[in-house]
């Protein structure tokens, strides 16, 4: 049995592996902080393991892909098929986020921008694990910048839980 990972150097796998997953997991953090903050179906977990879980797919790929590289540059024939598993991670992330689309009584549609942070999660997992740190942590900036403008212009701090947030006045009081 080979272990093809454990050929990275120490730089390699910081490089490869380390950074690309720490940023996953921070970008995946805040927005599903964010989500589970507001009250919404898929918070903080879920959003982490989506980003960490396209990361890691990407790093695989990268790496299957860097040593079929090595086996063809020795003579080995090598099959290309298995540079399709990233297509894999983009449909199945859909039927993910279709479970938190719901439509209420009231035939009003709820869940899409959950949806949508779980598949930009998955994306931006994608994109750093394939090796575009600086375009995977650009992305992240942006959607966490995005995510804390729109939420402090609302009124309320993502950060902070939904029920220990200050109450508002109710006619009662």
């Amino acid at each position: 049995m080979y272990f093809y990972d454990l050929n990275l150097s120490p730089l390699d796998l910081l490089l490869k592996v380390i950074v690309p997953l720490v940023i996953a997991f921070v970008v995946g953090g805040f927005v599903g902080l964010e989500r589970q903050n507001v009250g919404k179906a898929a918070g903080l977990s879920s959003h982490i393991l989506v980003a960490m879980a396209s990361a890691g797919i990407a790093i695989m790929q990268r790496l299957m892909f860097e040593h079929q590289l090595f086996l063809e540059s020795t003579g080995v024939n090598i099959d290309p098929e298995g540079q399709r598993v990233i297509a894999q991670v983009i449909t199945g992330i859909g039927f993910i986020g279709a479970g938190v689309i719901l439509k209420d009584q009231s035939q009003v549609i709820k869940g899409i921008t959950t949806a949508a942070t779980i598949w930009f999660t998955a994306m931006t997992g994608l994109i750093l694990g394939s090796g575009y740190v600086v375009i995977g942590s650009i992305l992240g900036a942006f959607i966490i910048i995005f995510i804390l403008a729109r939420d402090f212009s609302r009124g309320f701090n993502p950060l902070v839980p939904r029920d220990k947030r200050k109450p508002s006045k109710t006619v009662e009081e």
